[in-house]
């Protein structure tokens, strides 16, 4: 069993910034790709941001320049510090990970979602 936690979301103002947060808990052998994704009202969810185990990022075009994906092995916990944010970024935000668990099943985990909300 594997579960992802988010946190960090909220309200901020345009050009504001946030962090979000993600931990993985659970039966974790290895995590390998890491991620967000956000789904605003009446779209689809689109990937935002992804990141290899190695360190290696990829952003969708809309963020880039103003969004950073990071992560940090130790504790499995991916961030997303997003920056300049601008109205269009209103979404609820998960984070997903590409996981081997410790009965060497490998699937592709997400979280529950966290709201961002850029409005003055």
């Amino acid at each position: 069993q594997v579960q992802l936690g988010e946190s960090g979301g909220g309200l901020v103002q345009p050009g504001g910034s946030l962090r979000l947060s993600c931990a993985a808990s659970g039966s974790i052998l290895s995590i390998f790709a890491m991620g967000w994704h956000r789904q605003a009202p009446g779209k689809q969810r689109e990937l935002v941001a992804i990141i290899t185990r190695s360190g290696n990022t990829n952003y969708t075009d809309s963020v880039k320049g103003r969004f950073t994906i990071s992560r940090d092995n130790a504790k499995n916990t991916v961030f997303l510090q997003m920056s300049s944010l601008k109205p269009e970024d209103t979404a609820v935000y998960y984070c997903n990970a590409d996981v081997l668990t410790t009965r060497l099943y490998r699937g592709d985990y997400w979280g529950q979602g966290t709201q961002v909300t850029v409005s003055s």
